[in-house]
């Protein structure tokens, strides 16, 4: 297989996605480039657990996750967003299927601390031959990030964590962080390539902040474990057969 790319979807991006976006996923595919999907979901979980009246709370940042917190969750990212995205990709006329992390096993979890976040999870193991078999029949493979542990519980798996730890199982050439700007901009240029020490002068200087903030760390917290760099980028661009352009984050 060529190459393989994991793309990472935000859920406050979802509804952000233009044609040109699905796209680029199948001019990746014409040039042998294989994307997995990976998506969240966030503000659309929050509506329905505001509609349910389904108390959450955030702790270090995570979803704190009760037991009927996660019957939203997995509704949610598997029963609404994952089938919209997927529909989406098949429109444009690749051959997309859905997956919850659930689904094959294809992402094993373990709780983080159960007695802190509840059925949050840190991922154990990806089923990398099932992802291969998938792409290796042309099918992109759309990820919800609902785990399975060994016991049989669901757990909400951060999409960021999910998505890095696929590009690793995968050896993915590169994991893409896609965003509605063109990455991390300074004095209205691209800063196309930013070290992690880079990145804690551009936090100081203000040139990172607001809402690039948690996506630049997450991509620095993807590094490692095979992966070497990871890349910020517009979702919305028109690509060319080099991919996409962004801000690559190395450590």
């Amino acid at each position: 297989m060529s190459s393989i790319v994991v793309v990472k979807c935000g859920g406050s991006i979802l509804n952000q996605l233009t044609d040109s976006f699905f796209g680029n996923m199948a001019k990746m595919l014409e040039n042998e480039v294989f994307p997995i999907v990976v998506h969240g979901g966030g503000p659309v979980i929050q509506e329905m657990l505001d509609q349910l009246d389904v108390a959450c709370t955030f702790t270090d940042g995570l979803r704190t996750t009760s037991a009927a917190a996660m019957d939203v969750v997995e509704m949610v990212l598997t029963g609404r967003v994952n089938n919209e995205l997927t529909r989406r990709f098949n429109q444009a006329g690749m051959q997309a299927a859905g997956f919850s992390g659930a689904d094959a096993r294809l992402i094993q979890a373990a709780p983080k601390n159960f007695e802190r976040y509840g059925y949050v999870g840190d991922v154990t193991d990806v089923n990398t031959s099932f992802l291969l078999a998938m792409l290796g029949r042309g099918i992109v493979p759309i990820i919800a990030p609902v785990a399975i542990g060994n016991d049989g519980s669901r757990y909400n798996v951060n999409a960021d964590t999910a998505a890095s730890a696929i590009a690793r199982a995968t050896n993915a050439e590169r994991l893409i962080f896609v965003t509605d700007v063109p990455g991390i901009m300074q004095d209205e240029k691209l800063i196309s390539h930013v070290s992690a020490a880079d990145m804690e002068r551009l936090i100081a200087q203000g040139v990172i902040q607001g809402g690039m903030l948690p996506k630049v760390k997450a991509a620095v917290g993807s590094l490692g474990g095979g992966l070497s760099d990871v890349m910020i980028a517009d979702a919305n661009q028109q690509i060319s057969a080099a991919g996409f352009t962004g801000t690559t984050v190395t450590k």
